[in-house]
């Protein structure tokens, strides 16, 4: 396992929010954790001092371009941006810095993959420098991909072929469990022994992780085949779960 840090962007501040509330329909409903009063380029100059490659800058919604911007020019290639990713600017932020751009939204169309956009998208920045983010909620017993920072469900289900079949156009995945993230109430159990099983290249999770005893089960139970990523749990981010520094020392171990 790999710890991978996050950078959640929301107005241009650094946030971290309940992942089920952020809503265009209704702003008021949205629940935020944590406000920072650092700058984003405060955290990634801290990943950058610990040398913690392959985290993500989540821009959620308009407002953030410079905050990422920032952000990854304190650390040329060592962090991924997402958030309102296209085939117009994504080579736009592999010039800004981003080792990799984080795409959902742009390759679905009407609930279903738009290959036509997929393939374009992989003819512009290389399979190398393109994760594909299939955060995904339940419904019944199947976890379906949500797009549009997670508000709208797709018709697609996280499944070995899915899996399989994205897995050709692209270097690694990450999925937040959406349901779950922001609530530091414990993992989406299920959706990481589907994803052990299942994933056919490097996967980071993330939602819900509230202790090391949670960093712990998710190495056990995908026998160290998953990344993680924390958020609300950790002291950086207002939380009271863990510490960023035992999280260091874990990933520095089972890396």
């Amino acid at each position: 396992m790999q710890f991978r840090p996050c950078i959640d962007l929301h107005n241009g501040k650094v946030k971290q929010i309940v992942g089920s509330t952020l809503k265009d329909s209704d702003p008021t409903s949205l629940q935020t954790n944590f406000t920072a009063t650092h700058p984003s380029s405060w955290f990634a100059k801290m990943y950058r001092r610990d040398n913690l490659t392959g985290g993500h800058i989540i821009k959620l919604g308009p407002g953030n371009d410079d905050a990422a911007a920032e952000a990854l020019a304190v650390w040329p290639g060592g962090m991924q941006v997402g958030g309102d990713i296209t085939g117009e600017n994504a080579k736009e932020w592999l010039d800004k810095g981003a080792s990799h751009v984080i795409v959902t939204s742009h390759v679905f169309s009407d609930g279903q993959i738009n290959r036509e956009r997929l393939e374009k998208l992989v003819q512009i920045v290389g399979k190398e420098n393109l994760v594909l983010d299939l955060s995904c909620r339940r419904r019944d017993d199947e976890y379906y991909i949500v797009t549009d920072r997670w508000q709208n469900f797709t018709e697609v289900v996280i499944s070995p072929q899915i899996l399989d079949e994205f897995s050709v156009c692209c270097d690694e995945f990450l999925i937040h469990a959406a349901d779950v993230e922001g609530q530091c109430n414990g993992i989406e159990t299920e959706l990481v022994k589907r994803l052990a099983k299942w994933s056919p290249i490097p996967t980071t999770y993330a939602g819900g992780i509230k202790n090391m005893d949670d960093m712990k089960l998710i190495v056990d139970i995908s026998s160290n085949q998953l990344h993680a990523t924390v958020g609300s749990a950790l002291d950086i981010f207002g939380g009271t779960g863990m510490t960023y520094s035992e999280v260091v020392a874990f990933h520095r171990k089972n890396r």
